[in-house]
């Protein structure tokens, strides 16, 4: 029998059944496991053939089992791990590490499946480096958040161990190497058109076939995304109630089954039309779920209960001082909660995201977030150790590292700056949760008392929800969760409709354009990868390969036109690795009396593969595909970006020796004019830092160091200390950039020969990006040198017209900024004197309402007043005109401005009527906002030919409100 087995056949000591068994492998072992035993099972299993691939079994390091199993007769999750991982080793397969949960595909968020780092290969993108490869690959999916912990399989964070075939075996040794456990406790499902393998499983397994379901497309045909490779797939199940029988049984019934491994036939390419093409080569791409496998192994009523997770749990609930045991259904499922997200979170922060409000960062911040006020719903308060005011997600991370040794060897490491990253993240949002809580309340007990009286069903107005979100930072998904809590709705529509109009006014202020590099798969289908020879030359002759306008191919173009170029080799340096792509020229001859054809170029990019792509625009002649051309790199641009590119590997050096060894790349831009360095901070560098890391950078300048680069094996890189970049995809082979002494990095871009050539080094810029997120941009080389330049030149101008040598400067801007200071003062104060005697003079207007209790109204336009005189006015006139009344003021203090300010005396405000409120109210009218207390609140608006309107709408709403009081 030919194909593939899972490893649980290896793991239970049962009984095989009629058919020669495989013998034991490396990490097999027989366990005690009686409960399965006391079933009555029966287990078969098959002899196996192996792979064309040759086997590469695990080192005796990557066996080692060291996490203490809190149940000792079963088999634990670092185990079944180890066993799968060695098992497919010694059938061939190459044991491949875990990708990053940041992807290499723009087609996805995050790493969701085993599969995604093959999906260049799966579609004949890149070629294969091994037939076929086994991994235990981390994953998340957030698309079922809202079941983590109602159910018992559900999470944000799992393993996902595969086996993988690139054009290697395919169907049927798939299906024979997947059966390993008895028919008497596993049923099969397979896609409702796939009669092959039903076929398979029936026949050549022996499957009964009322234990064989066929399921549509949307149980049974996987895909990775909206288009990429796909196929149709089959299921295995386990049964936990086999005593039921098989009619009527139904595989979605989560009290009965639960699929554990899912064998994909990937075949096809799904195309953005919706459409299949076939792939050119059959593979393989299998899932078993690790959290499962334990489960059922473990023999407990769900994966929380594994020793994979609830270690976690267990430490949540010593900080809630609630027993899991005892506790109710409400209080277990928030324990899951923080079981499974916090697993999420610390794999997501290490592997280089961090929160933020868009895309990834967002998602780590919305799991932080749920912990968080899960926490406090579960009363944990204080950080564990004694600090009541302090934060409990770093001791719940510090259980996940301890747990996850087996996973990632390096999370150790990153222990530190996770740590911190949590701290941080968690103390910010209590403060949020804080200021966003007391309004909540307000608005969904308006929400209540308003559905009361109307006899409707209460509902949270999407406006209220955006402000939440927008103002407070107050979390969509917790608003909505907390709604839910309390019975009211929430109108998502009116909160997208919010969204919306933020999200375009974001983009109208931040619109970029990008390169189009044309249609990548028909780059990668026709033509090969590009031969990159500009690490020692910047001249070549070569070929076009290609040629393409707005994405189209075409044959030839003509001059003006603008072209991407592709060659068979090129000495032009493709954008990746932060540096921007080369700059120069493709020269064509048209033969010994034509003029030559020039294409200048102005980037360059890769596409899928290793194909260069080189953008420019024909400024002479016309230029056609076949014909030879002569690439001309620009000499002093290159160099530029070299000076630069070294710097910057000095810059990360120098950070770590000032700040700290944990600080970490987090981007990078090397351009012609600057550098630009993002990296793991959590407060702004002091100017002393940045003086002390300027000084060390030159003076590594000065010392005119040789680089050395050279090619190695991945592993050995890694062991001689180099630093990889969080994120960065590498092959086995890696390229090592070392200034001695100093720093050694993973690097493919180009650098200088000598430290010497950077000249000087200059920090311009140093700012935060987002939380927990600092970035450098500083000048070397010829662009530091005009920098200074510049500087001195402007530092001339300025002594000129201030008269003064340059180090008296500082001292009489500072006499200036002063006299500045005071003029403007005095010129305030004679705003606000004037605009109290407006006030004095309008204060007659005041209108009496009310006939029991009289109350002064006071709204009027004052013509030419800013803001700060506005509220002197306003203060004025609430004093003069005593209690109680209510003043309401406004102005158009410039083009486009409008000030309003309202002021009530206590007499008004003891009837309900506050000004914050009712001020925001009216400056919406004139497309502004504002707020304040309940006694004196101010805003503003843009709208300033709606400011009469707006005030006469104020003016009836006090008069109508207090008119009503006072009768």
């Amino acid at each position: 029998m030919e194909g593939l087995a899972v490893p649980v056949a290896q793991l239970l000591p049962l009984p095989k059944v009629g058919i020669p068994t495989t013998p034991n492998v490396t990490g097999f072992v027989s366990l005690n496991l009686k409960q399965h035993l006391g079933r009555g099972v029966s287990f078969r299993t098959s002899s196996h053939a192996h792979s064309q691939a040759e086997a590469v079994p695990l080192s005796e390091h990557e066996q080692e089992l060291d996490n203490p199993n809190p149940n000792p007769d079963c088999v634990s999750g670092d185990s079944i791990r180890q066993r799968f991982l060695n098992f497919y080793a010694c059938r061939g397969h190459k044991v491949l590490p875990s990708a990053s949960l940041v992807p290499d595909d723009p087609t996805v968020l995050l790493t969701i499946a085993g599969m995604l780092q093959f999906k260049p290969i799966f579609l004949g993108k890149v070629p294969r480096q091994v037939p076929c490869a086994t991994t235990a690959q981390r994953c998340i999916r957030t698309n079922d958040i809202h079941n983590v912990g109602l159910t018992a399989r559900h999470h944000t964070f799992f393993e996902m161990l595969g086996n993988f075939s690139f054009g290697d075996y395919f169907k049927k040794q798939a299906i024979l190497w997947a059966w390993e456990l008895s028919t008497v406790e596993l049923w099969v499902s397979v896609y409702q058109d796939d009669d092959e393998a039903f076929q398979l499983w029936s026949h050549e397994v022996g499957v009964p076939v009322e234990r064989i379901k066929r399921l549509g497309e949307e149980d049974n045909f996987w895909s990775s995304g909206v288009t990429g490779p796909c196929g149709p797939c089959s299921e295995i199940y386990y049964d936990f109630h086999p005593e039921r029988g098989h009619v009527d049984a139904d595989l979605n019934d989560d009290t009965r089954f639960i699929e554990f491994y899912n064998l994909v036939f990937m075949q096809y390419n799904k195309k953005d039309d919706g459409s299949l093409e076939p792939l050119k080569q059959k593979n393989i791409d299998t899932g078993l779920g690790l959290e499962r496998m334990a489960r059922i192994l473990q023999n407990v009523p769900n994966n929380y209960e594994t020793d994979l997770i609830f270690p976690i749990i267990e430490m949540a609930s010593k900080l809630t001082n609630v027993s899991y045991g005892t506790a109710d259904d409400q209080t277990k499922r928030n324990l899951k909660i923080i079981g499974d997200h916090m697993r999420a979170i610390v794999f997501l922060i290490s592997d280089g995201v961090v929160p933020s409000n868009v895309g990834r960062g967002y998602v780590v911040r919305r799991l932080i977030r749920r912990v968080v006020r899960t926490g406090r719903l579960l009363g944990i308060k204080g950080d564990g150790r004694g600090d009541l005011e302090g934060a409990f997600l770093p001791i719940i991370a510090e259980k996940v590292v301890e747990l996850s040794r087996q996973i990632d060897a390096d999370l150790k490491n990153r222990a530190p700056r996770i740590l911190e990253e949590l701290k941080r993240e968690e103390l910010r949002f209590v403060q949020t949760l804080e200021r966003g809580e007391k309004l909540l309340e307000e608005k969904l007990a308006d929400a209540l008392s308003s559905a009361e009286r109307n006899g409707t069903v209460p509902c949270l107005a999407g406006e209220d929800v955006f402000l939440l979100y927008d103002t407070y930072g107050y979390p969509m998904e917790i608003t909505k969760e907390v709604a839910e809590e309390c019975g009211v709705n929430i109108d998502m529509s009116g909160f997208d409709i919010e969204m919306e109009k933020q999200r375009r006014q974001s983009q109208a202020a931040h619109n970029t354009v990008k390169l189009t590099i044309g249609n990548g798969e028909n780059i990668a289908e026709d033509v090969p990868d590009t031969e990159f020879i500009g690490y020692d030359s910047l001249y070549c002759k070569a070929m076009i390969e290609s040629l393409m306008v707005n994405g189209d191919p075409v044959v030839r173009v003509g001059e003006g036109s603008n072209v991407e170029v592709l060659l068979n080799k090129t000495p032009f340096y493709a954008e990746s690795g932060g540096q921007i792509g080369d700059h120069g020229f493709l020269y064509i001859s048209e033969g010994e009396n034509q003029p030559k054809a020039v294409v200048e170029i102005i980037d360059v990019q890769k596409s899928l593969g290793n194909v260069f792509v080189h953008k420019g625009t024909v400024q002479k002649g016309v230029v056609e595909v076949g014909k030879e051309v002569e690439a001309t790199v620009d000499v002093k641009l290159r160099q530029r970006a070299k000076v630069h590119h070294t710097a910057t590997h000095l810059l990360q050096a120098a950070l770590k020796k000032v700040i700290g060894q944990e600080t970490s790349q987090a981007g990078s831009l090397v351009a012609f004019d600057r550098l630009r360095f993002d990296f793991n901070f959590h407060r702004p560098l002091l100017d002393s830092e940045l003086a002390e890391i300027e000084v060390i950078i030159n003076g590594w300048i000065e010392d005119s160091t040789l680089l050395q680069t050279k090619v190695m094996p991945l592993a050995d890189a890694k062991r001689a200390g180099a630093i990889a970049m969080f994120g960065e995809k590498y092959g086995e082979e890696v390229r090592v950039v070392e200034v001695p002494g100093v720093s050694m990095e993973l690097c493919g871009g180009t650098h200088v020969s000598s430290t010497s050539e950077i000249r000087g080094f200059k920090i311009i810029s140093e700012q935060g990006i987002a939380s927990g997120i600092r970035r450098i941009e500083a000048v070397a080389g010829e662009a530091f040198i005009e920098y200074v330049n510049a500087r001195d030149f402007y530092l001339r101008q300025l002594c000129s017209t201030l008269k003064v040598k340059p180090e008296e400067v500082t001292t009489r801007i500072e006499n200036l900024l002063e006299e500045l200071r005071v003029a403007r003062n005095e010129n305030s104060a004679v705003r606000a004197k004037a605009a109290v005697y407006k006030a004095s003079v309008i204060a007659s207007k005041a209108l009496l309402v009310g006939n029991s209790k009289q109350y002064r109204v006071l709204v009027e336009c004052l013509d030419d007043v800013d803001a700060e005189s506005l509220k002197s006015a306003a203060e004025y006139l609430i004093e003069t005109l005593g209690d109680p009344a209510a003043v309401v003021l406004g102005s158009c203090p410039g083009a486009g401005k409008v000030s309003l300010v309202a002021a009530f005396t206590p007499g008004v405000v003891d009837l309900g009527i506050q000004a914050g409120k009712f001020i925001g109210q009216i400056a919406k009218l004139c497309g502004g906002g504002g707020g304040g207390r309940p006694n004196f609140a101010q805003a503003g608006g843009r709208k300033a030919e709606n400011l009469a309107s707006a005030l006469d709408k104020a003016r009836s709403e006090l008069l109508a409100t207090l008119c009503e009081k006072g009768n």
